[in-house]
């Protein structure tokens, strides 16, 4: 789900998995959320999926991957073409059905089923792999580690995982002024300090909600560096489809996106975004 300059600084007031409003508004434009949000680095993909065939060597026709939160298909089409058979889970019907129909690239279908993962019913299946990318701090991370190690073959992967922005300092202090002149009260400004900072807070609570279920070997923390170049309206497409931006009044998100696509354009109109993808992964243990 979301990666978004909006969303960079997790919620300090309440955990956010418990801001389901925020959450569950990423439907509302699902083709732009396809288009614009980044896709990620195939080492990530690579490294994951050969976690889950070394535990699962014997396989066919593929691993066997449930993707939590999958909303328009973005990761879990990636895993697709890593020779892997996903059924995706997602709260909001709206991108389940985008999600099915292939995604806005007319990509391979998917398999979807609409529910909260927390409350979804297995129905006896299992995994060999549950992923879930940009999703798993809108998820309860006992509850949900849970939930996983109850569809996991033993030696199943649990992979959790985040895009997070790296901008270069110039890019980083043009846009955390943007966010001080036109949202002066807002209670954090994404672009004040490195998001790895705040993101460190998701890392630390997924690795404390597997440890307590006691069902996975100890979670493992891996990172993968990218980059990608961006036009003006591409950023501004992806600032649009922020969890904070469907929240902002009308008036105050025509000003950001007129403020932010202004110092794009005194930048030669576009720029090159540097990205961390962090992966959280820990293996099932014992039997199921």
């Amino acid at each position: 789900m979301p990666t978004n300059e909006s969303e960079q600084a997790p919620h300090s007031q309440r955990e956010s998995h418990h801001a389901r409003e925020m959450a569950e508004s990423f439907g509302s434009d699902a083709e732009r959320y396809d288009q614009a949000r980044p896709r990620y680095p195939d080492a990530m993909v690579d490294a994951i999926t050969t976690a889950i065939t070394a535990a699962s060597p014997t396989t066919s026709p593929g691993p066997n991957v449930l993707d939590v939160g999958v909303g328009t298909g973005i990761a879990a089409r990636q895993f697709q073409a890593a020779d892997c058979t996903v059924l995706g889970v997602d709260v909001d019907a709206r991108m389940a059905e985008f999600a099915r129909r292939g995604g806005g690239l007319h990509g391979a279908e998917l398999d979807v089923e609409v529910a909260a993962f927390e409350a979804w019913d297995p129905a006896g299946r299992t995994f060999d792999a549950v992923i879930a990318g940009q999703t798993w701090h809108w998820i309860d991370p006992v509850a949900g580690a849970a939930k996983a190690a109850e569809v996991l073959r033993p030696g199943g992967q649990l992979a959790v995982f985040w895009n997070v922005f790296q901008p270069s300092p110039d890019i980083a202090e043009a846009f955390a002024e943007i966010y001080r002149r036109v949202l002066p009260d807002s209670p954090r400004n994404p672009w004040a300090k490195s998001a790895l900072d705040p993101y460190s807070t998701l890392f630390t609570r997924a690795v404390d909600g597997i440890r307590q279920t006691g069902a996975f070997g100890e979670p493992e923390r891996r990172q993968f560096d990218w980059e990608r170049g961006y036009t003006r309206e591409e950023w501004l497409d992806q600032l649009r489809t922020g969890g904070d931006a469907s929240q902002l009044p009308p008036a105050k998100l025509a000003e950001l996106l007129t403020d932010t696509g202004a110092a794009i354009d005194a930048m030669g109109g576009g720029f090159t975004m540097r990205y961390a993808t962090v992966v959280v992964i820990a293996a099932r243990t014992g039997a199921a």
